[in-house]
Order: C-alpha cells, then sequence, then structure tokens
C-alpha cells in the first residue's frame, strides 16, 4: 500500500497536532518502530521511545508549544514543512525556524528530520535541570 500526499501530509499534521497538546501518547502513534528521528545539529533517535526521548525532556520547561506551518510540500509519501516553532517558557516565547522532512508510510512516520540553527534555541533554553 503506497501513502497519497494528502495521508503523508495528514500524517504530519496529526503529530504535530498531538506534541502541541503535550499528548506523547497519541504522538507517538504515529511514529514507526524504525522510524528515524535526526535534529541534524544535534544526533538520531530511533522508533517511538527514541523520538519520546529526545522531545519529552527538551519540551519539559515549556508551558505552551506552536508550531506554525509556513510552508508544506508533499510529493508522495515525502513531506516537506517549513515551519516556526514558538515555545512559551516561564521567561517568555522562544522563537525557532525549522524545516522538516518527513517520511509516511502507511498512516505512520518513518523519517523525521530537522534543520535548524542549534545556537538560535540553546541560546535561549534552559539548561537541563535548571
Amino acid at each position: 500500500m503506497t501513502t497519497s500526499p494528502a495521508s503523508a501530509l495528514e500524517t504530519v499534521r496529526a503529530f504535530l497536532s498531538a506534541i502541541t497538546a503535550f499528548d506523547y501518547d497519541a504522538a507517538m502513534t504515529l511514529i514507526a518502530e524504525d522510524c528515524q528521528y535526526e535534529n541534524m545539529p544535534m544526533g538520531k533517535a530511533i522508533g517511538p521511545a527514541g523520538v519520546r526521548g529526545v522531545l519529552e525532556p527538551f519540551f519539559s520547561p515549556t508551558l505552551e508549544n506552536e508550531f506554525l506551518i509556513l510552508r508544506e510540500l508533499t510529493d508522495g509519501k515525502t513531506v516537506f514543512t517549513e515551519r516556526l516553532d514558538r515555545h512559551r517558557l516561564a521567561t517568555g516565547w522562544v522563537e525557532l525556524p525549522v524545516a522538516g522532512v518527513w517520511e509516511v508510510e502507511t498512516g505512520r512516520i518513518t523519517v523525521w528530520r530537522e534543520y535548524f540553527d542549534a545556537a538560535t534555541i540553546l541560546s535561549k533554553w534552559p539548561a537541563p535541570g535548571a
């Protein structure tokens, strides 16, 4: 079964919506067991446990998330997003321009790569445990 561009985009949007709501359980149902998630400046995680292991601690200081999709393009099972990721911390909003590349098979994300300037976010993000 092939993934249509519309269903691939719907999967990515549903994933981002679940993360916006901090609903990690729902979000992980959209991640394939062998999903390769890579924050290009930071490293790679595999599968739902790996993805959750990166996202949940990272967003722990976040009071609110917004993932504003500026542009999106699909080509078969591949989705490209240009976003402005906004995170409200106790000290205020932090904004990060992000480009994402996603591949979706049968309703699950199999590849997710994020491209952003790590210094932009890390200079404003609290240290783990802070």
